[in-house]
C-alpha cells in the first residue's frame, strides 16, 4: 500500500465519484464526528458525487439517503441501493432479491441466528438487526466483549456451512443468501442511475474503506484507499487497497477529502486577467 500522498494531483483531478464505507471509515469508534460530516458536506459542495457503500441496515440507509449530503447509498453489503429525490420528495430503491425471496431468506436466517448464538457464546445479534431486510449481523465487538479471532472465524464457517455468504466488517459478521456483494450492487447502481459501466470509468472513481467486506472494492478499483486501521485487518485480506491514509477512521476520511480538494484546487485553470 502506498501513502495517500502518492496519489498525484492529476489523478485526483479526474475523480468525480467517491464511494465510501461508513463504520470505522467515516465514523470513529462508533461516532460520526463533526469534522467527518463536514468533510462529506465539502466534498458534495465541491461537485463530487458521494455514495456510502455499507453493511449497515435498510433503516439506517433510509435515514442516510434522506439526511446526509450524499447522492444515494448501497446497504446491507449490496442487498439494495436507495436514492432520495429531494425535489420530488420520493425514495427510489432497487433490491437484489424480490420481496418474496427476501421473506424466505429471512426465515432461514432466523433459524441460523439461533444456531450461531448457541454455538458461539459471547456473540450477539447486532443492535441494528431489527432494521435489516436482507441479512443477519452477528456482533463480535461493537456492543459485546470482543471475541477471539477463532470465534469470529467460527461464525463465518457456520454461515458458509449453511450455504450463506459471510463477510467480516470491523464490528460484525454479516451473512446472507444470494450471490451479491458491495461491488455487484455498485455496478447495478451506476448502470441504472448514471448509465455507466464501472470498467470504463475507473479513473473517475475513488473507494475508501477499512475491512474485509470492502475487499471486492479494493480489488476492483484502481484508486482504492484504506484508512490507517486497515492495518489491523490485513490478515483477513487477500486484496489490499492501493493507498492508505495516516489517520484512523474518520480522521483518515477527512485526510482523504482534504487531499482531493487541495488537488482539485491545484489543478484548476488559473484565472487570466484581461
Amino acid at each position: 500500500m502506498q501513502p495517500l500522498k502518492s496519489l498525484t494531483n492529476t489523478e485526483c483531478s479526474n475523480i468525480r465519484f467517491i464511494l465510501t464505507d461508513i463504520d470505522d471509515t467515516v465514523t470513529t469508534e462508533g461516532r460520526l464526528t463533526g469534522e467527518a460530516y463536514l468533510a462529506l458536506e465539502r466534498l458534495s459542495e465541491a461537485g463530487f458525487t458521494v455514495i456510502p457503500i455499507t453493511g449497515r441496515p435498510a433503516g439506517w440507509c433510509d435515514h442516510i439517503a434522506r439526511m446526509w449530503p450524499v447522492f444515494g447509498i448501497v446497504g446491507e453489503n449490496g442487498a439494495f441501493y436507495l436514492r432520495y429525490d429531494r425535489t420530488a420528495r420520493q425514495m427510489h430503491s432497487h433490491y437484489w432479491a424480490s420481496q418474496e425471496h427476501r421473506a424466505e431468506n429471512r426465515q432461514k436466517l432466523n433459524t441460523l441466528s439461533a444456531a450461531i448464538l448457541k454455538a458461539v457464546p459471547g456473540s450477539a445479534l447486532a443492535s441494528d438487526q431489527n432494521y435489516r431486510e436482507a441479512d443477519l449481523a452477528i456482533d463480535f465487538c461493537e456492543d459485546v466483549v470482543p471475541l477471539k479471532e477463532q470465534e469470529v472465524e467460527k461464525i463465518v464457517r457456520l454461515f458458509n456451512d449453511a450455504g450463506a455468504q459471510a463477510k467480516v466488517s470491523s464490528i460484525h459478521v454479516n451473512g446472507w443468501f444470494g450471490q451479491y456483494d458491495k461491488l455487484s450492487m455498485t455496478r447495478t447502481m451506476f448502470a441504472r442511475e448514471f448509465d455507466m459501466r464501472l470498467e470504463e470509468h475507473l479513473d473517475e472513481i475513488l473507494f475508501i474503506g477499512d475491512s474485509p467486506n470492502d475487499e471486492p472494492m479494493f480489488k476492483f478499483f484502481n484508486i482504492s484507499v484504506g484508512v490507517a486501521n486497515i492495518q489491523t485487518q490485513l490478515h483477513r485480506l487477500t486484496d489490499q487497497p492501493k493507498f492508505v491514509t495516516q489517520g484512523h477512521g474518520g480522521s483518515g476520511f477527512v485526510e482523504m477529502a482534504k487531499w482531493l480538494l487541495q488537488a482539485r484546487s491545484a489543478c484548476a485553470p488559473a484565472h487570466i486577467a484581461t
